[in-house]
């Protein structure tokens, strides 16, 4: 079979697409508010991918992935190379406008669900597969960023996600059954399209395409790995194809490795971070001898410098299964920021632990010198990189003795709270509610006075008390513009809040918020994951202040907000140097601590977020029950230091809640909101499954949406939700806080959120 041989030494598997400076971010939301228009979009986009070529290149990778950007979401891209977007977006003739529709909504189109891409925090688009769903390949956007690299004289490699993980990843929707797995009975419909774009990559110019497979390392059934041979056997048979590099990421392969290596595909990219079974699982895979091994050996998701020295013996010891080797990042550099260089407050130990995007692609092109030239071409940078790591473990900052003698007097009895129906009556009698309790989940609407005030506070041109004083401005807003709705239970609104983890993180010890991590969460929302170094400790009270001056002005209830560990966990970079419950019992502590702060200053309802549950959830159901034991474990010690009269709540979303299930009942919440409004109410069924007899707040507004939902739709949503759920245990919300929405709209559907629960509530 003719096909491309030439290989390579030094890459990565992706990029971030955001822009150093946020710059994509910034023009797709003016071309949103109609202040850019589609062709100067396209020319900043272009722009920003040409630099970063550029720069990949001048970093010395000799193979640059290519297809990586988005202006969105890059499963939803792969859903219009397939033909794929939902038949109600089709009516929309503009080819982008289409686009985001499908990704974000418009005034009367609903959009896809979004969940999270495997155990990372980004959110990927789920696309919707019909029985009727006729695939067609679209490849023009992948073949126009591939032109733009061989324009440049760049070796480039296509990237695209592969027809397993894109058919797992999708949902059934109609008569076809619901599930993902069956989809997979639709792999004769899509990879066919996959051996057409092959075919074209090779003729315009690719040597090498890569294909993401992460899906398969997950548990796979013998029928999946069965399609799994059959597909790879399939695009493998291409006649003049280019190279093909699967890459899989985010743990082992494990059955599917042989699997893939028995194929005539020509390379796999291995994980050896995430991947448990290293470099011995390879051994027993002879047909690995005939294959290029893009050894993920450099962190591509969290942010610590990598111990070269042992990177260099694990690829000497591969070198002995592999054909070839190539140096690589352990999976796509999306989920870490871009550079160091943007970071002026970091002090010099902590600077020298750490590897942001452009630190990591020198340690990958540093190993690859040293895998092909020798370690003395490289004795100085490994002479750095071991200082640095000595350095980080004799830091006092690791190491708090108060916080550890804490954590081990604690007793068995420490996480649990009385049985929930005695609790329900002494909060019953606390709160006097009505049935179908009204309220928002936390944030409202950053307005640019916000902003402006955080920003003059940040350069010292106002002062704490000014900055006080201003946020207090904007938390009387929102107080009286909930008292003017309605709601029942009100919130302060978190103007203070940079950030639901930051915010926190920025009060710890063992913690650093940087100033410019910038990184995609979904579409154009950006995260500064903070960095957690060192033992946590909450040196005051963090949040009683505000939350009392909010309560200061009304007589409903307001609650305290707080974010729970494992969700401060999964939003920041963590130390990697002690086992990760070890740091949730910590932040756990420090979080129970104020939830006591703010019972003793009359604070009545206490909500403690933990949206990242599911999140966190190992990918093999071999590791699932350790991780949910200590993380429901450290959300029962973060929440049962205060007394049973004192409701608390938890808020969850955008997952796939089928697999914890069990752990969000074992939390113990009183009060639990969870995103509904997408998945239409499917949750519920799930929950009811396990006798879950607490409250609930299924979402009855998408907040990831510019749309305003109707009365008549929330009270549609309303109705389902108590054919699962009686109304003395139901709450009435929105699925998620508010924060990037904009105050008209946030009015409006709030209105109509009030409006519908009364309507629903006279007819009990």
């Amino acid at each position: 079979m003719e096909k491309h041989t030439v290989t390579f030494s030094a890459t990565v598997l992706g990029t971030p697409r955001i822009g150093p400076r946020r710059e994509l971010k910034r023009a797709i939301e003016s071309y949103w508010a109609g202040k850019v228009d589609q062709v100067e979009l396209a020319q900043i986009a272009r722009t920003l991918r040409e630099q970063h070529l550029i720069e990949l290149r001048d970093a010395g990778l000799d193979s640059i992935p290519v297809g990586t950007f988005s202006y969105y979401d890059h499963v939803l891209d792969t859903a219009v190379l397939l033909g794929a977007l939902p038949e109600r977006v089709a009516g929309i003739t503009d080819e982008l406008d289409r686009y985001f529709a499908a990704a974000r909504g418009d005034a009367t189109v609903t959009p896809l669900e979004m969940t999270k891409w495997f155990d990372t925090n980004y959110h990927y688009l789920v696309p919707e597969i019909t029985p009727d769903t006729t695939f067609a390949l679209a490849p023009e956007k992948l073949l126009g960023e591939l032109a733009e690299a061989v324009a440049l004289g760049i070796s480039a490699r296509p990237v695209v996600v592969g027809p397993i993980t894109f058919l797992k990843l999708s949902k059934a929707v109609g008569s076809s059954g619901s599930g993902s797995g069956s989809l997979l009975d639709r792999l004769d419909e899509i990879v066919p399209l996959y051996a057409d774009l092959i075919g074209q990559l090779g003729a315009a110019g690719a040597e090498w395409v890569q294909i993401d497979e992460p899906a398969l390392v997950t548990d796979l059934t013998a029928a999946e790995l069965d399609y799994v041979r059959g597909t790879y056997d399939r695009l493998a048979a291409v006649a003049g194809r280019p190279s093909i590099l699967v890459a899989s990421y985010f743990g082992d392969l494990g059955a599917a490795l042989p699997v893939l290596a028995g194929t005539a595909v020509d390379g796999i990219a291995i994980d050896l971070v995430a991947g448990t079974g290293g470099v011995d699982s390879l051994a027993g895979v002879p047909a690995l001898a005939n294959k290029l091994v893009v050894a993920g050996v450099v962190d591509g998701r969290n942010v610590w410098r990598t111990d070269l020295d042992a990177a260099l013996s694990t690829l000497g010891t591969l070198l002995g299964s592999a054909g070839t080797v190539a140096v690589s990042t352990s999976c796509s550099l999306l989920h870490v920021p871009y550079t160091l260089d943007v970071e002026p407050d970091l002090d010099d130990n902590l600077r020298s632990w750490l590897a942001f995007g452009a630190e990591k692609l020198a340690e990958v092109t540093v190993l690859a010198r040293a895998l092909n030239n020798g370690v003395e071409t490289v004795s100085a940078e490994l002479a750095t990189a071991r200082d640095a790591l000595a350095n980080r473990r004799s830091d006092p900052r690791l190491h708090d003795t108060t916080v550890r003698a804490r954590l081990d007097a604690l007793g068995p009895d420490s996480s649990r709270r009385a049985p929930a129906a005695e609790r329900r009556v002494k909060q019953s009698e606390r709160l006097d509610l009505p049935a179908l309790p009204t309220t928002t989940i936390g944030s409202y609407p950053q307005t640019s006075q916000i902003r402006v005030a955080r920003a003059a506070r940040r350069k010292g041109e106002i002062d704490e008390a000014e900055y006080v004083r201003r946020m207090q401005s904007e938390i009387a807003d929102v107080v009286a513009l909930q008292e003017k709705l309605g709601l029942d239970v009100l919130v302060h609104g978190e103007p203070e809040r940079n950030d639901m983890v930051q915010y926190f993180a920025e009060q710890f010890d063992g913690y650093f918020a940087t100033a410019n991590g910038w990184v995609q969460s979904y579409g154009t929302r950006c995260v500064r994951p903070p960095i957690l170094y060192g033992d946590v400790v909450r040196r005051n009270p963090m949040t009683v202040e505000w939350i009392t001056y909010a309560q200061s002005l009304t007589s409903k209830p307001v609650k305290g907000m707080l974010t729970g560990p494992v969700t401060i966990l999964a939003w920041s970079f963590v130390r990697d140097d002690q086992p990760l419950a070890d740091s949730a019992r910590q932040v756990a502590l420090a979080i129970r601590d104020e939830t006591v702060d703010l019972q003793a200053a009359g604070i009545r309802i206490v909500q403690v977020d933990e949206p990242a549950l599911r999140e966190l959830l190992p990918l093999r159901a071999a590791d699932k029950p350790a991780y949910l034991d200590w993380a429901v474990e450290a959300f029962r010690l973060s929440t049962s230091g205060v007394s049973d009269a004192t409701q608390i709540h938890t808020h969850l979303c955008y997952s796939e809640f089928g697999e914890v299930i069990d752990a969000i009942a074992g939390l113990d919440a009183d009060v639990t909101s969870i995103e509904a409004a997408r998945s239409h109410m499917e949750v519920l069924d799930d929950l009811n499954a396990v006798g879950f007899d607490l409250g609930v707040g299924p979402g009855v507004y998408d907040i990831h949406s510019p749309r305003v939902p109707s009365i008549e739709e929330i009270v549609v949503s309303l109705q389902a939700a108590l054919k699962a759920v009686p109304a003395e245990r139901l709450w009435v919300n929105p699925d998620c806080g508010l924060k990037t929405r904009g105050a008209a709209e946030v009015e409006a559907s709030l209105h109509n959120l009030v409006e519908a629960a009364i309507l629903v509530r006279a007819g009990l």
